[in-house]
């Protein structure tokens, strides 16, 4: 597999990751589909593995989501902002305390914009339980998913 298509199979990647912030972009989708056209253009074992793991663990986090509070937060008052913040702080939880860190630092994220946007701790606190229960959960389980699948491609391509 060449320079540029490893390059459209990240940059694919990464808009999925992207698409599970926004509404209406089918983010893990695209996380698959990328996962797909690499396994696809570089049929080694490891990426038939990695294409198998992605699928199970998407079909757990849509059982997983299908048991949450549906996506609610454009009618609880919360704006893209919120989920910005919340993605940053997930990645660089990821990043700073790989997988594990991914969770505080997606609630981190929601609090700090609620800190910011109301001022007083109490009050952010309260708004980070609300925006969790809102729908929160359900996006946290699908980035966490499509940055686990994007970990597990990042390590094929360069270890694999």
């Amino acid at each position: 597999m060449g320079a540029w298509d490893l390059l459209l199979a990240g940059l694919v990647l990464l808009l999925g990751l992207c698409g599970v912030l926004l509404p209406g972009v089918p983010g893990s989708w695209l996380v698959w589909a990328g996962v797909l056209w690499w396994a696809l253009k570089d049929p080694r074992p490891v990426a038939w593995w990695v294409l198998v793991g992605a699928t199970v663990l998407l079909l757990l986090s849509r059982a997983v989501r299908w048991a949450l509070p549906s996506r609610r937060l454009r009618a609880a008052g919360y704006d893209g902002r919120t989920l910005a913040y919340a993605g940053c702080g997930s990645f660089l939880g990821f990043v700073l305390l790989p997988v594990a860190g991914a969770v505080p630092g997606f609630l981190a994220g929601v609090y700090v914009r609620e800190r910011l946007r109301l001022g007083r701790r109490g009050e952010a606190a309260a708004a980070t339980r609300t925006v969790m229960r809102s729908g929160g959960w359900s996006v946290l389980t699908e980035l966490f998913a499509c940055q686990l699948i994007t970990a597990a491609w990042l390590g094929a391509v360069f270890w694999g």
